[in-house]
């Protein structure tokens, strides 16, 4: 595997020019706006969890199945809030984000300590294998069972969720890509890794055995609903995430530096973007990653016209679905996204148009950082403290 740590190996990514005053504005970060998106997230999710818990307690038993998939549809979008706060863009302070990070880390099992060294490089290397191991094409993942499995309920998500835990607390990879991003050679940073695993595995024991104590000293067993509710609500709901989160990148081209061929945005309802923490605008956030997820959609009409169309969640499951069905027969099939006339060429076998967008160097001796005016954006994922 190459090494992923090595600093010169830089691309060059095309990105819509913007006014300097204009990217300003938009990378701008507010608390109060921080905490409208954060806060109202979480008090969504606590609201859906009191609600089952009250279902149950109260003994409205047929409610309760109703209220656990509508809190586990909420909670599964956890990893979209690890994922903005890690961007370290939702808050104007620091200390915010590193906190509610930990908060929702924590309640959905979601090791930001991992995820922060891994999205790095998706970021830097988007669809650049081997040095993006977060995604790597073709998407295999996006049959019927899957979705299924993840709609509901699979009664064997609890067990690979606390499983991934204790391996990382343990200093343990599976994976080649995990060994990869946490390198032997790099002992502070597993040790990070393990204290942050074995905190959420202490944390998840301590609510599991206060539940069992409760319910076994009052003889009340609803107090087992706790641990479904409050640890393991992502593993359940997931249906509304599964259309949503792998729309990102599946069927497009790997290999390119032009975000507009190798990610996907697609329109959403508010209260769904609410939820997706407005991931949506996924091109636009790839090409400019600083800028604050609240502020995606005003990014997006500022590039539009150089952006591919902009279509639906039926219209991009259409053009998702025609890709696999020819994937099938070809498996090395790639989709290229058509932009509209008033877009710069794609940056796709076009040495000439990567030039004058400063993707790649004339001279090859050239650093493509020279070329790039905004090629710093490629940082813009944080490591909170």
């Amino acid at each position: 595997m190459a090494d992923i740590h090595d600093e010169q190996a830089t691309i060059g990514w095309y990105r819509t020019p913007l006014p300097g005053e204009t990217l300003q504005a938009l990378n701008a970060r507010s608390d109060l706006k921080g905490l409208l998106q954060t806060g109202g997230y979480l008090a969504l999710v606590c609201s859906t969890g009191a609600a089952s818990l009250w279902s149950a307690f109260a003994g409205y038993w047929y409610l309760t199945p109703f209220l656990l998939l509508l809190h586990g549809t909420c909670s599964t979008f956890n990893i979209n809030a690890v994922h903005e706060l890690c961007h370290n863009t939702v808050f104007k302070s620091k200390r915010l984000n590193d906190f509610f990070v930990r908060i929702f880390g924590f309640i959905g099992w979601n090791d930001w300590v991992w995820f922060n060294a891994s999205h790095a490089n998706h970021h830097r290397y988007t669809l650049h294998p081997p040095r993006d191991g977060e995604v790597v094409l073709p998407i295999v993942s996006l049959s019927r069972k899957e979705f299924w499995k993840r709609a509901f309920w699979s009664p064997t998500a609890p067990y690979h969720l606390v499983r991934a835990t204790v391996l990382k607390a343990r200093g343990r990879f599976e994976d080649e890509w995990s060994r990869s991003i946490f390198p032997e050679h790099k002992p502070e940073a597993i040790r990070g890794l393990m204290a942050w695993n074995r905190f959420v595995l202490t944390g998840h024991s301590i609510i599991a055995a206060g539940s069992i104590a409760a319910a076994v000293l009052t003889g009340f067993w609803a107090w087992l609903l706790v641990p479904h509710v409050v640890s393991f609500s992502p593993t359940y709901g997931g249906w509304l995430f599964f259309v949503c989160n792998n729309t990102q990148h599946v069927g497009l081209t790997d290999n390119v530096p032009d975000f507009r061929l190798c990610c996907r945005s697609m329109k959403l309802p508010w209260i769904v973007s609410f939820l997706y923490w407005h991931m949506q605008y996924h091109t636009e956030h790839h090409m400019y990653a600083a800028v604050p997820c609240y502020n995606l959609r005003k990014l997006r009409n500022c590039i539009a016209h150089d952006l591919p169309e902009f279509k639906g969640v039926v219209g991009t499951w259409q053009e998702i679905a025609m890709i696999l069905e020819r994937q099938e027969g070809e498996p090395d099939y790639q989709y290229v996204h058509p932009l509209p006339d008033t877009a710069q060429p794609a940056l796709i076998g076009n040495r000439e148009a990567e030039i004058a967008a400063g993707a790649v160097a004339a001279d090859p001796g050239a650093s493509c950082d020279e070329l790039n005016s905004h090629a710093a954006v490629d940082a813009a994922v944080s490591h909170p403290g």
